[in-house]
């Protein structure tokens, strides 16, 4: 749900990157903050462990421009990616106003992609949270490497929603930006709705 903040004339939008540990999640995060202008962006907050890169969150506050007067800025948020940290991810939606599922197109990784892309849904049920009320974009990471999935058979099994769906390479930037700006215009027209 967006914050709107009258006394700054700021709306705030809350946008979440889930998926199954190391899928590229944090790299589109770290990718855009390099690329964005120092003054459009915040500082990048990580929390990282010696297993995996990210804890509990990324955070990069984002400034795109204004909606109905007021300046828009948009949240980036990750979730770490082991299922043993759930209680920290159903923190990290909570007031969600997008979700980017970043699926890792490795075959070897299919069970992995399944289990947290149904874990985003109990999560968003949990919090009583409509997902035809949030913006969602379904990537897919790492089409640069071999042993991938055909989009068609990721889509088949990843996209019940019949999200848009975004070819991406995180490390090199290809899609990542195509990504973010396709669930900020979702974001912002399902907030002009209500």
């Amino acid at each position: 749900m967006a914050l709107i903040n009258l006394a700054a004339r700021e709306i705030n939008y809350k946008i979440v990157y889930y998926g199954c540990g190391l899928c590229g999640k944090t790299t589109n995060i770290q990718y855009i903050h390099r690329r964005v202008n120092p003054g459009a962006r915040g500082r990048l907050v990580s929390i990282a462990t010696e297993e995996e890169r990210t804890l509990y969150f990324d955070f990069l506050p984002l400034s795109l421009g204004t909606v109905k007067g007021l300046r828009t800025r948009f949240h980036l948020y990750t979730v770490p990616g082991q299922s043993f940290y759930n209680a920290s991810r159903k923190l990290v939606l909570q007031g969600v106003d997008g979700v980017v599922f970043v699926a890792d197109s490795q075959i070897s990784r299919l069970d992995e992609n399944v289990d947290s892309y149904l874990n985003l849904w109990d999560n968003l049920m949990s919090q009583s949270e409509d997902p035809s009320n949030l913006g969602i974009v379904l990537q897919m990471n790492k089409r640069d490497i071999g042993g991938i999935f055909s989009v068609a058979d990721l889509t088949e099994l990843l996209n019940h929603t019949g999200s848009p769906v975004i070819e991406a390479c995180a490390l090199t930037g290809v899609g990542v930006f195509e990504t973010l700006k396709t669930v900020c215009k979702q974001v912002i027209a399902k907030s002009s709705r209500t």
